[in-house]
């Protein structure tokens, strides 16, 4: 009978924010926006070959076969089965798909903690606003299903204790946020199975040194304060007002929730609202994963302090009688074919990256190239590199380096002839192709997103 009736509106909405994804934010490009998923795509490749995850670096000449946490390489071989069954646009789809999922559960987790039906509907923009932040071809994506998996699991009163070792053994295989899962728990004072999940992500090829390395990397300031997505927010910039009334909601919903006593949600919301504050990748967490429990405690705190809207929760409560009963999960079918002919075309922005000078790069080069370029030039060419994406791999003094370098500091030119380049990959704005210049670089080729010099 369900497959009969229309959607519903988690359904409906969910499937919204996949077109949304893949046609007015332009998927099959801004979802490459970030260079890091073309060393995901590699690095998923060599694990399908080798039947292993790499312990080493296999991927730069600055420190090359150096120790390395591949910490997400569960992600990365579903993203290389997409790009082997389709390529780019493959990956595309498996992204976009991440991303319809998270919708899904988000509206679950609504009805589990008991947000007013019309209260959802109008936070829906919102989290779709600021989740677009960090809508990347990148294994975050999944972290989110997995926290929001969570925390729905906790407001519905979790069973089956052995949900927990699994869940700890597949998120430390998936996305470094795995420690979310252990924390989750023991806030809402599920002892036993916060002890499980965190057993359970010891299951995974580096062992305890994941956890170690992990600790390092999330506690090493002066690294994360070089890294933009870890910067506080700016609020000034354009589109910001949704972003920040969703903080601003989520605060509220923290302030509700500890007056109504529910103290493990309050918590919740309060320490995701911190990390949103201290770094803009918390931003989306904060808005996919914990909107919807601010929302239930605002729901419910208004429908008890203002009987004067009564009229309008119990119209809201007719809404959600009428949804409960429709089902139209056949509507994900449809959805499901029509983003895979979306995702036609894409690509690495040839805007932001070196499509074209990339091909001119020889074959005996020993190139500098910029962290932004990096993951973007193993995808495409294979060669080693200076530097990538991998922070935690490079470590704080290699970056000091890196940008004094790039910066043109003083003693930018004993550092850069240490490394005895041959060619340079640059922005065609940064300081630094003018002072390559200057001192007898020559060009080779530009296109809109870099510059290749010789020496």
């Amino acid at each position: 009978m369900t497959a009969r009736l229309p959607p519903n509106a988690a359904v409906s909405l969910a499937s919204l924010a996949v077109v949304w994804c893949l046609t007015l934010y332009d998927g099959p490009r801004r979802l490459f926006r970030d260079a890091d998923t073309g060393w995901h795509i590699r690095t998923g490749e060599s694990i399908l070959k080798d039947g292993r995850p790499p312990y080493a670096d296999p991927y730069s000449f600055s420190r090359p076969r150096a120790p390395w946490f591949a910490w997400e390489w569960g992600a990365d071989v579903l993203t290389a089965l997409a790009h082997r069954a389709a390529g780019l646009p493959g990956v595309a789809w498996l992204y976009a798909m991440a991303i319809g999922a998270s919708a899904l559960l988000w509206f679950e987790l609504h009805w589990a903690a008991g947000s007013s039906f019309l209260l959802a509907l109008l936070g829906f923009p919102i989290a779709i606003s600021t989740a677009q932040l960090h809508w990347l071809a990148r294994p975050h994506v999944f972290g989110w299903l997995l926290l929001i998996g969570t925390i729905l699991w906790c407001e519905r009163g979790p069973r089956r204790w052995w949900i927990a070792p699994v869940l700890g053994a597949v998120w430390a295989n998936v996305h470094a946020s795995f420690f979310l899962a252990p924390v989750v728990l023991a806030v809402y004072r599920r002892w036993t199975l916060a002890a499980l999940a965190l057993a359970g992500s010891f299951v995974n090829p580096y062992g305890w040194r994941l956890h170690e390395h992990t600790i390092r990397y999330l506690t090493n300031g002066e690294l994360l304060q070089r890294i933009a997505e870890f910067q506080t927010f700016n609020f000034q910039a354009e589109g910001a007002g949704w972003i920040l009334v969703g903080l601003m909601v989520c605060a509220a919903g923290a302030a509700f929730a500890l007056v109504q006593k529910r103290y493990s949600r309050a918590i919740v919301i309060a320490l995701f609202v911190l990390v949103a504050l201290r770094s803009a990748r918390g931003l989306p967490v904060l808005a996919v994963c914990v909107l919807p429990l601010a929302v239930a405690s605002i729901s419910t705190w208004t429908r008890r302090a203002y009987p004067r809207f009564e009229s309008f929760f119990r119209y809201s409560d007719n809404l959600r009688a009428i949804d409960r009963t429709l089902g139209g999960r056949w509507a994900l079918v449809p959805v499901t074919l029509l983003a895979a002919f979306l995702v036609r075309g894409a690509e690495f922005p040839a805007s932001e990256f070196p499509v074209a000078a990339a091909r001119a790069i020889p074959e005996t080069a020993r190139l500098f190239a910029p962290d932004k370029f990096g993951g973007y030039l193993i995808y495409a060419t294979g060669r080693p590199v200076f530097f990538d994406g991998r922070s935690d791999f490079y470590g704080v003094e290699f970056m000091k380096e890196y940008i004094r370098m790039v910066e043109v500091r003083p003693g930018w030119q004993s550092l850069f002839d240490r490394w005895n380049f041959t060619h340079a990959l640059v922005p065609p704005d940064a300081p630094l192709l003018a002072a390559l210049e200057a001192r007898g670089w020559k060009r080779m080729t530009a296109d809109p997103a870099a510059v290749l010099l010789e020496k």
